[in-house]
């Protein structure tokens, strides 16, 4: 007998709603916590490329380089709402890949613990994997000409770690007949694979000219802002997903009861 599937529609309005609490989560976190450092940063920057523009005799140019579009409160409430509607996209992605994952053996099968590891390994693949290889620089840092060549890096640094938990995933549930210890250690050396390819590809093509203290916190709370991201999606998600499987148990029909042979139930 298969397993019961839920319909796609409800699991995505559950990952948009899921994506949504944890773009606000991570938001807030980062407006409190880290935007006080990138402010530091951006003095920094700013200091620097003045100095050096200064040297060769042109700061009035350099002044008028560093005018600001929007102000630094307008730039703080923008990083809120841009968290939030990143949340959005990223919970309904992150549905649609629990869909696919799981279509096999029943999308609302034990939603709590699934929902946990889903998230869990979501992080490693987008978030850590990559910012092994791509460490997160604040804004402001770095030569405006590299922007798109850095976006590419980092793009292919996620889809690496994609892959490579797919293919984790994959030999993980390959090995099943075999013991447990040659399973794990099948995807240890599938996540060693992983990361030799990740740091197989170029480098960051910028100096990053931070404090060093400065700069390993902002890396720091980047790496934990995505950690908090991950943790709220799975845990709403997990959530939302035990509500509505107790929703659909409280809606099925209970046994029908049975007579003796030969004796008709009493009309009412």
């Amino acid at each position: 007998m298969s397993a019961p599937v839920t319909p796609v529609l409800p699991l995505l309005g559950r990952g948009l709603a899921a994506g949504g609490v944890a773009g606000l989560a991570a938001g807030l976190f980062s407006l409190l916590l880290a935007e006080p450092l990138m402010d530091r940063a951006i003095r920094l920057e700013e200091a620097r490329s003045a100095a050096a523009e200064h040297a060769h005799g042109a700061a009035a140019t350099a002044v008028q380089h560093h005018e600001e579009l929007f102000s630094r409160s307008t730039q703080h409430a923008g990083l809120v709402v841009t968290a939030v509607v990143a949340g959005l996209a990223l919970g309904a992605l992150s549905a649609l890949a629990y869909a696919l994952v799981h279509r096999r053996t029943g999308i609302g099968e034990r939603p709590w613990p699934r929902a946990l590891t889903f998230g869990a390994a979501a992080f490693v693949a987008v978030s850590l994997l990559p910012g092994l290889r791509y460490p997160a620089s604040p804004p402001g840092v770095g030569d405006s000409g590299t922007v798109a060549d850095r976006q590419a890096l980092w793009l292919a640094a996620v889809v690496i770690g994609v892959l490579g938990m797919v293919l984790a995933w994959q030999v993980y549930v390959r090995l099943a007949g075999r013991p447990v210890p040659v399973r794990q250690i099948a995807v240890a050396v599938t996540a060693v694979a992983t990361l030799a390819v990740l740091f197989a590809l170029p480098g960051n093509p910028d100096e990053v000219p931070v404090a060093a203290t400065l700069l390993w916190d902002f890396r720091m709370l980047s790496l934990a802002s995505h950690a908090l991201l991950w943790a709220v999606f799975a845990a709403v998600f997990g959530g939302l997903g035990l509500r509505a499987a107790g929703r659909g148990r409280g809606l099925s029909p209970g046994p029908v009861p049975q007579t003796p042979a030969g004796l008709e139930a009493p009309v009412r």
